[in-house]
């Protein structure tokens, strides 16, 4: 049986950039005319391979930075200056838009709104802890204090 290698996901087969052993037709009339496989050559082999450590490099590197930002955002305290009331209750709400921001103007980290935890926006002035997912498994809480503007 010839060997392919899968250049993309193939179910019941395997996962991308895996070497399988599959028949002659099938490679020949269903996975190199739909451009899911290639044959494997030695060279073809080789270069697979080392896209597959780039990649597992790539991944391992990412990994690293979401925990490193995890660590720095779990130190940092945010201050949110907005209008409020008498009785502490805000004139309008912190968003996750504004928390974004304040990450963004104290650290300058990049972080997109859909990550950040809040069930309902911040309508009174305190301290909160807002989750933020960092990445796919990576999150932490960041202190928030909501001050009102003088």
């Amino acid at each position: 049986m010839p060997e392919a290698i899968l250049l993309q996901d193939v179910e019941n087969l395997g996962e991308r950039g895996a070497v399988v052993d599959v028949s002659k037709g099938y490679l020949r009339n269903y996975l190199i005319p739909r451009r899911m496989a290639q044959p494997a050559t030695r060279a073809s082999v080789a270069a697979a391979q080392r896209r597959q450590e780039a990649l597992e490099r790539a991944r391992r590197e990412a990994a690293e930075r979401a925990q490193e930002t995890a660590a720095l955002l779990s130190r940092t305290v945010l201050t949110i200056t907005q209008a409020a009331g008498e009785d502490g209750r805000l004139f309008g709400s912190v968003t996750s838009q504004d928390v974004v921001d304040a990450i963004r103007e104290a650290r300058g980290v990049k972080v997109d709104r859909r990550r950040v935890q809040l069930a309902e926006p911040i309508r009174a002035v305190g301290t909160h802890m807002v989750e933020i997912e960092v990445t796919e498994g990576v999150s932490t809480s960041v202190k928030t204090m909501v001050v009102a503007a003088k």
